[in-house]
């Protein structure tokens, strides 16, 4: 028996699992994929929003002011990168200048700060490469970048060192309500609770309507991203944005935490939850519309092209207690900016369980803090050398792209990591220009040997993507194989 459990191992669900932490609870996460930020995260651009493109008076509007300075002291506390780049909100017009006012306005009256009106000059000195046609900005200096992965799983880590159970490759089957608490159906598992909290992002009208909510749908917003190489990481100093469309922020150029721009996202609704697919015409679209705000880039730089799906419920985010399934949180439609307002999420998620009867005692001692992961691409030449004078593995470069060590690899999957995928998002390994093509079979060699499984096991992100087929599979050095913990 729980007291408490999370479904869905994304931004927000991980982030509501390490605030309830706090508390004297028992809590378990369940998530469906085999790793932990394979969802709605895995495709997430990285912004940290600061709130100047929401209602005034709605939900995600207040939650992302909030979260944007709340990801700055848990970043600090968790060791995650956190830049602080600022936003431009580009205009061309006379008639743009209105709507950028209207939208300072109505950011102002969010609590957004810092807010300023940059004319043609200002742009030209601070963002050279911007089209000559851009006469003015809005600039909000308090957007931001963060790895989306690192910072679900650094989240996850710290919850589980407070005492949270994970579960991966758990996909919830049925719900039930027995007397005071739910019963889940999970992978061949029951687990009790007395309350429960749906993060499952696309899947979350499915999990709601296990428990007979049905007055919400989940409507999938596909958007198509492409990924520079990092040699262009000085095209813009600032996440650009176009003036925002009703049913998005536009084509964006993103600066990423890693260095690499990104151009897109596209804003396609389908009725396939499952649609991650990229084309021609989503590319001719992003390129045309990026290359009017910043007409240096080259389609020719492009690395990587990816798709994912947003999760659309309306046009605000649906945060309630249910009712109708007393004891039931329910939180759906966390498109953008639910990145940014994830940590505000989890505090909104935490006193709706205190008004609906949860005890919360605060635990005699927290733990706050993780030790920050080392990367060597961020690590600098002289704090590299004695990195690798310390411990040699260090030296070993598995990927040259990225320059990632056989070490960081091996301590990725010692915290967690049983995929190709989920070695890339913790340490950027087979993120460079060259897809793995270098790497891949000796990173797939020690995943094989820190796992203990065979070869025919290892994965790209999970079953039905295995690199390796055969009938029979060659046992590691060392005996059977054996399944490895959960992140």
């Amino acid at each position: 028996m729980y007291d408490i459990v999370v479904i869905g191992g994304g931004a927000v669900g991980t982030a509501v699992a390490r605030e309830l932490s706090r508390y004297k609870l028992r809590i378990a996460l369940l998530e469906k994929e085999e790793e932990l930020a394979f969802g709605v995260s895995k495709s997430n651009s990285g912004i940290i929003h600061p709130g100047t493109q929401n209602a005034p008076h709605s939900l995600k509007g207040r939650l992302c002011v909030q979260g944007n300075q709340l990801v700055r002291s848990i970043s600090r506390e968790l060791g995650v990168d956190f830049k602080e780049v600022g936003e431009l909100i580009v205009a061309f017009t006379l008639e743009d200048i209105a709507r950028l006012k209207q939208i300072q306005l109505d950011a102002q009256a969010l609590g957004v700060g810092g807010l300023q009106l940059v004319d043609r000059s200002w742009l030209w000195e601070n963002e050279p490469n911007l089209s000559h046609k851009i006469i003015a900005a809005l600039y909000a200096p308090t957007a931001g970048i963060i790895s989306p992965y690192r910072w679900t799983y650094d989240l996850s880590e710290n919850a589980r060192r407070n005492g949270v159970e994970i579960f991966t490759r758990t996909r919830v089957d049925r719900i039930t309500r027995a007397g005071d608490h739910f019963e889940i159906s999970a992978a061949g598992q029951t687990y009790a609770c007395r309350y429960l909290v749906n993060c499952a992002g696309l899947f979350a009208d499915e999990i709601a309507a296990m428990l007979g909510i049905r007055d919400f749908t989940i409507k999938p917003r596909k958007g198509e991203e492409f990924l520079l190489d990092k040699k262009r990481q000085n095209l813009t100093n600032h996440l650009i944005f176009p003036l925002p469309s009703p049913a998005s922020k536009g084509t964006l150029v993103i600066i990423t935490s890693d260095g690499n721009p990104m151009i897109g996202p596209t804003a396609e609704d389908t009725d396939d939850k499952s649609d991650v697919s990229t084309s021609e015409a989503g590319l001719r679209k992003v390129i045309t519309s990026v290359k009017r705000l910043v007409p240096a880039i080259d389609e020719r730089d492009i690395i990587a092209y990816f798709a994912g799906a947003r999760p659309v419920a309306g046009d605000d985010f649906i945060i309630r207690h249910e009712y109708a399934a007393a004891g039931c949180i329910t939180v759906a439609g966390i498109q953008s900016p639910g990145l940014t307002a994830s940590p505000a999420i989890a505090l909104y998620v935490v006193e709706l369980l205190r008004k609906h009867g949860l005890v919360l005692r605060r635990k005699l001692f927290f733990h706050r803090y993780r030790k920050k992961t080392v990367h060597l691409f961020s690590a600098g030449f002289d704090r590299a050398q004695r990195l690798i004078r310390k411990d040699p593995s260090y030296g070993d470069i598995v990927c040259r792209c990225e320059m990632v060590s056989a070490k960081e690899i091996r301590e990725a999957i010692q915290r967690g990591a049983r995929t190709l995928d989920g070695i890339k998002f913790r340490t950027r390994c087979q993120a460079g220009r060259c897809h793995g093509s270098f790497c891949t079979s000796r990173v797939m060699k020690i995943l094989a040997e820190e796992t203990r499984a065979p070869l025919t096991a290892i994965s790209k992100r999970g079953p039905g993507s295995a690199l390796v087929v055969g009938d029979r599979a060659q046992e590691p050095p060392g005996g059977a194989a054996q399944e490895g913990g959960q992140p």
